[in-house]
């Protein structure tokens, strides 16, 4: 930021176990979107290494950076992100086609929404569905290209109590099945409860790990 210098992250050093469910706390400005953006590949450290399943991110470039998103990391966000024109299908389609996938997407789409309980809404959009459904959209697209790690950014954040409930059983349920590893950044400790390990976060550093 001009002549001053931030460290957002100082020296932090974590390792995420294969088929863990993690959750991030920490208030605001301790270092988590920070430690998001890294984990998923979407920042680079300006010193250090990273290594996303077994291989080695730090030093990368744009387009590799992007090729490793798209093949290992699966994305759920609190606003969803969904595009807004798009049906269901199209929206879980779309891993696949930047993948570069030429056939058997559709198949492929439709089984991920139905592993979410979806497959009789795959023709609706976005603004013709709920909010949790539109959250299992969010799921069933970050899964589709089976990524090695899925980061949830609150993801119940924008729900009711219930919807937000039945949103984490669905990803606590996938993680079992699937066996893949699940990290949360959240601020509910309700929420963070209900993880393998809590990990909180403050002035770029880890407080506690347990």
């Amino acid at each position: 930021m001009g002549d001053v210098e931030v460290h957002a992250l100082r020296g932090l050093s974590l390792k995420v176990r294969p088929g863990e469910v993690m959750s991030i706390m920490g208030p605001s400005g301790s270092g988590k979107s920070t430690l998001m953006n890294m984990l998923g590949a979407l920042d680079r450290p300006s010193t250090g290494e990273y290594y996303l399943d077994g291989e080695c991110v730090s030093e990368l470039s744009d387009d590799q950076l992007a090729d490793i998103r798209s093949r290992k990391v699966g994305f759920i966000f609190q606003t969803f992100n969904l595009l807004p024109r798009a049906s269901a299908m199209a929206n879980v389609d779309l891993p696949l086609r930047y993948a570069g996938m030429r056939s058997g997407r559709s198949a492929i789409a439709k089984k991920a929404l139905e592993q979410v309980g979806l497959g009789d809404r795959i023709d609706h959009r976005p603004n013709e569905l709920s909010g949790g459904q539109q959250q299992r959209v969010a799921i069933a697209r970050a899964l589709v290209n089976n990524p090695a790690i899925v980061l949830a950014d609150e993801p119940t954040g924008n729900l009711d109590t219930k919807s937000g409930d039945e949103i984490m059983e669905l990803l606590l349920g996938l993680n079992k099945e699937r066996d893949v590893t699940l990290i949360i950044v959240t601020h509910d400790p309700e929420i963070a409860e209900r993880t393998d390990r809590i990990v909180v976060i403050r002035d770029g550093v880890v407080e506690t790990d347990k």
